[in-house]
């Protein structure tokens, strides 16, 4: 769609190791799509929340933070798949499609990219992201855990980060003004980041001990649901 593609899949064929390795893709992806490209919008709001959380865990903010920095390299690699899979041809969750294959579409707020690849990222990727995680650290998924304690520890930091957003990429996607009264207006109001991440949780610890393929059908049921509300978040300002 745009002529610089293969660059960007070339940053995302570099499995990251850590958070560092994970905010130097985005920063690449940053550097290399023009204004005008709605995936620039959702990757510029993740850098954001991505170096605020390197600088906690940094800071000793988090009681297990390898934990939390394993959830966060696991979690960006499925956001460097999907895109990666749209370039090349390749295997793409539904609720990502629909925000890819409009990328380009200048009536688009930078904004409701922004928020559709957080639907896709949170709603669809991130309950998959806590199992794998909880796999990998020989941990289990459930409230009141110290993992869980950390995982909501961030949500005022990440709310703070997408009120702003909201008002710095309230603008159509070359960055021209929108008109005054719009349907984005309860779009924007009616986005909660902590109730869709609590959710993701949930679904996580619900899927905890499923087989793998009744994890697979559950999965795809989702993507077809947040590839709806996705589809709900990119209708164009007129």
């Amino acid at each position: 769609m745009f002529p610089y593609d293969p660059a960007i899949l070339a940053a995302m064929q570099v499995k990251p190791r850590n958070i560092a390795d994970v905010f130097k893709t985005m920063q690449t992806i940053d550097a290399t799509c023009v204004d005008e490209d709605g995936l620039k919008w959702f990757n510029w709001l993740y850098m954001t929340v991505t170096e605020a959380i390197e600088n906690k865990v940094a800071g000793g903010g988090f009681n297990c933070a390898a934990w939390l920095s394993e959830l966060d390299v696991l979690f960006a690699q499925l956001y460097f798949d999907a895109v990666a899979g749209e370039l090349s041809g390749g295997s793409c969750p539904n609720s990502w499609k629909a925000m890819l294959s409009v990328r380009g579409q200048v009536k688009i707020a930078r904004i409701q990219f922004a928020l559709a690849g957080m639907n896709a990222h949170i709603n669809h990727d991130l309950p998959m992201a806590i199992v794998s995680t909880c796999q990998a650290t020989n941990t289990i998924p459930q409230h009141g855990s110290p993992q869980y304690e950390d995982y909501t520890s961030v949500n005022p930091t990440l709310d703070g980060l997408i009120d702003d957003a909201k008002q710095k990429l309230n603008v159509r996607l070359p960055g021209d003004p929108l008109p005054p009264v719009s349907h984005l207006e309860d779009l924007i109001a009616t986005w909660d980041l902590a109730t869709f991440r609590e959710k993701a949780w949930d679904t996580a610890q619900s899927l905890w001990g499923e087989s793998a393929a009744e994890i697979n059908l559950r999965m795809e049921l989702r993507d077809a649901i947040v590839a709806t509300l996705s589809a709900a978040l990119l209708v164009p300002v007129p």
